[in-house]
């Protein structure tokens, strides 16, 4: 997007982020409290909400977003957990227990049973895809042709699994799990064979699950939870310690993290809807948004572009709008 705005506007933009000076909106808001997830591509945003997920299309206006879906992806009998939007493809795990995958332009879709209870977190790349359920398992399963929902292996995480990703070079995946079960909730596993590479950290308190983790580069990840704490992991560096990390001032969970695989860092908390920035280069948080009040809503999902900000809370969607002041 930054390609298409002019320098001048561009550094508006920029000092509009480090000031934390933007417009804010709600979008869109639904009656009963929901857990939605979202996903941005150059021309949609894609918000799950209960057993659909529902395309709307950006535009240049002040709110970023016309306000009636252009397309509504269907399939589960209960509500969409989280999905990824990979190669034109929308891969989703539900509460039902199954994952559903849609092609983005033309009417294919596929739909499996993949485990006993519901499925939190999905990725996609190359072919494979990753899941991750209550019921303590991660599994692994193929998306070749003739061979779709054949599942490759099943990993016993010992606990319930929150949140997966695989790496950028295809080569692993990593699990971030409940922290009850098992005393390591970040382990990277070999996508190949299933086997378990290595742990990530060490000395977690009991319960400090990993809610999301984002991979920057095939050694870089970032991942954050119930202990309050943005970490963020060299793992050619070291694999016991974490490069750095930040604190959740008000000693909130993070149940959401995203960043420009630059300096920037966006995290959403578990209460009062807060999104904080965050610049890698500075220790303390760089700005904060409260955007639930006088009720309290998690951020359940936050993504951004180079000029908005969307937040995906239990009853709403909010725009932050850059561009604005």
């Amino acid at each position: 997007i930054a390609a298409g705005i002019p320098v001048k506007e561009r550094v508006k933009v920029s000092r509009n982020w480090k000031h934390g000076r933007c417009r804010r909106e709600i979008v869109l808001k639904w009656k009963c409290n929901l857990m939605p997830w979202m996903e941005l591509d150059g021309e949609y945003l894609y918000l799950s909400q209960a057993e659909n997920i529902q395309a709307y299309r950006l535009c240049a206006g002040s709110t970023g977003l016309q306000c009636h879906p252009q397309a509504i992806f269907s399939g589960h009998q209960e509500d969409v957990c989280r999905f990824v939007l990979v190669n034109s493809h929308i891969v989703s795990g539900g509460g039902d227990g199954n994952i559903v995958l849609h092609k983005i332009r033309g009417s294919y879709s596929a739909k499996f049973s993949a485990h006993e209870q519901e499925v939190n977190c999905v990725d996609f790349q190359g072919g494979l895809i990753v899941s991750g359920s209550r019921d303590r398992t991660a599994k692994v399963w193929s998306l070749s042709t003739g061979r779709v929902g054949q599942c490759l292996h099943t990993v016993q995480t010992e606990d319930r699994v929150w949140s997966i990703a695989i790496s950028p070079l295809l080569s692993s995946f990593v699990t971030g799990t409940a922290c009850c079960g098992h005393t390591s909730p970040l382990r990277i596993w070999d996508l190949e064979s299933s086997q378990l590479l290595t742990c990530l950290g060490t000395d977690f308190h009991r319960g400090a699950g990993v809610l999301d983790v984002f991979y920057e580069t095939p050694s870089l990840l970032l991942s954050c939870g119930y202990d309050t704490y943005i970490r963020y992991w060299d793992i050619r560096t070291s694999t016991r310690k974490c490069v750095q990390e930040w604190e959740e001032p008000h000693d909130s969970a993070l149940y959401c993290i995203r960043s420009d695989k630059n300096h920037m860092i966006a995290s959403g908390s578990s209460y009062y809807g807060v999104v904080r920035l965050w610049d890698k280069r500075q220790t303390q948080c760089l700005q904060s948004f409260h955007l639930s009040s006088p009720t309290s809503s998690p951020v359940y999902c936050l993504r951004f572009s180079t000029t908005h900000l969307y937040a995906a809370l239990a009853s709403a969607l909010h725009v932050l709008d850059f561009t604005a002041p």
